[in-house]
């Protein structure tokens, strides 16, 4: 059995008008020590499946079917005492700005110190003892003068480090990770998440990485799931899918990377944007800003207007694209074909 299993999930969120539907029947796995990636533009529903693993949503958003499952047990439905013991002890989160996330009238040590006690029975002393030892751990330079110090005395990137700190505190199975690289300048970037990926190996720590950044995901992932307009499209290996994308968003998304572009020509990019929630396309949500769409002989495939993909294997890789399915169902046809004619 998989660490995180999330079967189904359908997310919404109740507006006069009627729902909208944020998550659409998502579903991955995540094993024990395992780094999986999301990724997708911005309304692609990333943070709201990050924020559903620990039943996150704010209202007027609610969880309205499938099923979360952490180490056998079922967390959506769960009490608010009992998510309290998950929350920050067996799953933690990295949040976008760390200045957002840590508490600005209170120093480093408070709120260090705070976490601690409230999922662990322990003196201040030695609870100090373990927020040193976390610091150090993610290479901040004089933990005891971090520790009285607060927020606004850091760094951008001291601060992601502390986060990164106090996320590691009660030794969590899994650490979700939302863009924790969006404030940083590059290099900054870099180091932030080599310290993430040398941390999650070290002690064997799942990670759910999710970002817009294919490059971070290539470098740090073993599996990613690419979602569009709240739901899955295409999800496997990370080096199987960045090397050889299969749905056309995944390919447009990889193709708009600056190194993908003729030095001296403008850089490629997905035309169109993300539709609204509230009034998605018919069919696949993708068919309007699809370049395949239409066939190589200029006809066009009417499932892609008509209607929503499902899922083909192909390789490792799951895909939700009628494009692919029809290329599948010809190779295995022309392989029929083949065998009938050579026994």
């Amino acid at each position: 059995m998989a660490l995180l299993e999330v079967n189904h999930l359908d997310v919404r969120f109740a507006l006069r008008l009627g729902d909208v539907h944020a998550l659409r029947d998502v579903n991955f796995t995540l094993e024990r020590g395992e780094r999986l990636g999301i990724v997708g533009e911005s309304g692609a529903g990333k943070s709201v499946a990050a924020f559903s693993l620990l039943n996150l949503i704010a209202k007027p958003g609610y969880i309205a079917g499938g099923e979360v499952l952490f180490d056998g047990k079922q967390l959506n439905g769960m009490s608010e005492r009992a998510l309290r013991k998950v929350r920050g002890n067996r799953i933690s989160m990295i949040f976008q700005d760390p200045m957002m996330t840590l508490n600005p009238v209170l120093s480093i040590g408070e709120q260090m110190l705070e976490c601690l006690k409230a999922h662990r029975r322990i003196s201040t002393k030695e609870a100090r003892a373990i927020a040193l030892d976390k610091l150090r751990q993610v290479q901040i330079p004089s933990p005891e003068t971090r520790l009285d110090q607060y927020p606004h005395e850091l760094s951008g990137g001291m601060r992601q480090r502390i986060i990164i700190a106090i996320a590691l505190l009660l030794d969590p199975d899994i650490i979700v990770a939302d863009e924790p690289t969006t404030a940083l300048d590059v290099t900054i970037q870099a180091e932030i998440m080599a310290l993430l990926l040398e941390l999650c190996e070290t002690n064997n720590v799942g990670l759910i990485l999710i970002t817009h950044d294919l490059g971070v995901v290539s470098q740090v992932t073993q599996r990613m799931l690419v979602m569009y307009a709240g739901r899955v499209i295409e999800q496997g290996p990370t080096r199987e899918i960045i090397n050889d994308p299969q749905h056309p968003y995944t390919q447009g998304l990889i193709n708009a990377l600056p190194q993908m572009a003729t030095p001296g020509e403008k850089l490629n990019q997905i035309r169109g944007s993300m539709p609204s929630l509230s009034n998605l396309p018919s069919g696949c949500a993708f068919h309007p800003r699809c370049d395949f769409i239409k066939r190589a002989d200029g006809t066009q495939r009417p499932a892609c207007t008509q209607q929503v993909p499902e899922f083909v294997t192909s390789g490792n890789c799951k895909v939700a694209c009628h494009m692919v399915a029809e290329l599948l169902d010809k190779e295995a046809n022309d392989e029929s074909r083949l065998k009938e004619t050579n026994p």
